[in-house]
């Protein structure tokens, strides 16, 4: 395996299904903390196409969805969901929340995606709420800031003073 599979391999979950950024971002490294790995990260996504920014919001699971139901939701958007209570919904709460995330979808073609670690479950159905009034350019400008937040967090648990390709925490 070469660093370059290494480095992959380890960051290439940061971004929720698309390991095409961590493989974008060795490009660059290496990087002499976390946040210039995630800051390179982000650049990334930010220099990518619109098709390719619409693929990763896609790539993210409805909030308490079927997924989330039948256990296949990646480990770390399961501990995301699991850390801001969508795995303890009361049965209103969960009724709400995938009425709010279908109107959310229909209304701008992607999932409502949420940085779920800074939110509690009742926080993360306002926000749906209050969201669903954008247009579609600021929603897609919040989902990828949303997905950003999520990266920083994933950047930062996946970090250790030997990190493949140079970065440090």
């Amino acid at each position: 395996m070469t660093d370059r599979d290494a480095f992959v391999a380890r960051f290439g979950g940061v971004f929720e299904a698309s390991p095409w950024i961590a493989e974008a971002a060795w490009e660059g490294g290496p990087y002499a903390s976390v946040a210039a790995l995630h800051a390179a990260m982000v650049a990334v996504v930010d220099g990518a196409p619109c098709s390719a920014r619409l693929a990763l919001i896609r790539a993210h699971p409805e909030l308490a969805g079927k997924a989330a139901i039948a256990g296949t939701l990646t480990a770390e958007s399961t501990r995301e969901q699991a850390a801001a209570g969508l795995d303890r919904l009361t049965p209103q709460q969960h009724a709400r929340l995938l009425e709010l995330t279908a109107a959310y979808r229909e209304r701008f073609g992607f999932p409502f995606v949420v940085c779920a670690r800074e939110h509690t479950a009742d926080s993360i159905i306002a926000t749906a709420a209050e969201r669903l009034a954008h247009d579609p350019d600021t929603e897609e400008r919040t989902a990828l800031a949303e997905i950003a937040k999520i990266a920083a967090l994933r950047v930062v648990d996946l970090a250790t003073d030997d990190v493949p390709g140079g970065t440090s925490a």
